[in-house]
């Protein structure tokens, strides 16, 4: 072989490997297995956070693949949640399945379309959903701020409600089976963690 290809091939590897480490590998077969986690509170005790009073609804966990994540700048909702983050479990976390659906986000909503299932309609509802993250502290947002699409995660908080003094109210989904307006988790996070991925 060419000692000049030789030379561009390994360059090449090199450069794959040192400069483009930050994406993930997509690799296919379901990666979570376990559904979310909703334990609901006997009483909750309200507290400000921000400008604003927070009312949790119920402990919420889960483990689940990042199938897109959008962040905010604009608006009451940003002041709360930078990043909505669209995420998948069960056969939603299989790349066999996600290579068959676009996904997108915007305006808070997360949108799919296929020009085929690849799995049951209802079963894309119901194993994925968009969550409007709200990091307890800077140290939550800085990982989250690090979170990309592809990676396995464990999120840990409460589903809540957010109101404002002047009457404003975003309030959190408790199920995993609705759709449309309203369907979307309100996450106060209090922590996020990577999972590694089994090849």
């Amino acid at each position: 072989m060419n000692k000049v290809l030789v030379y561009i091939l390994l360059g090449l590897g090199i450069w794959m490997l040192f400069f483009r480490s930050d994406e993930v590998v997509m690799s296919e077969g379901i990666k979570v297995s376990s559904s979310p986690l909703q334990q609901k509170l006997a009483s909750a005790q309200a507290f400000r956070f921000k400008e604003y009073r927070v009312t949790p609804l119920a402990r919420f966990e889960l483990e689940a693949k990042v199938l897109s994540r959008e962040n905010y700048h604009l608006g009451r909702e940003a002041d709360l949640s930078p990043t909505d983050l669209a995420l998948g479990w069960g056969r939603m976390s299989d790349e066999k399945v996600l290579k068959a659906i676009d996904i997108s986000q915007s305006g808070r909503w997360y949108r799919w379309q296929t020009s085929h299932f690849p799995i049951p309609r209802r079963e894309i509802e119901t194993h994925s959903a968009n969550m409007h993250i709200i990091p307890k502290d800077e140290a939550v947002a800085s990982r989250l701020a690090d979170i990309r699409q592809g990676e396995i995660i464990r999120l840990k908080g409460k589903l809540v409600r957010v109101d404002a003094d002047d009457g404003w109210r975003w309030v959190s989904s408790l199920s995993r089976d609705d759709t449309g307006s309203g369907a979307c988790e309100v996450f106060f996070t209090e922590s996020i963690e990577r999972v590694p991925v089994v090849p």
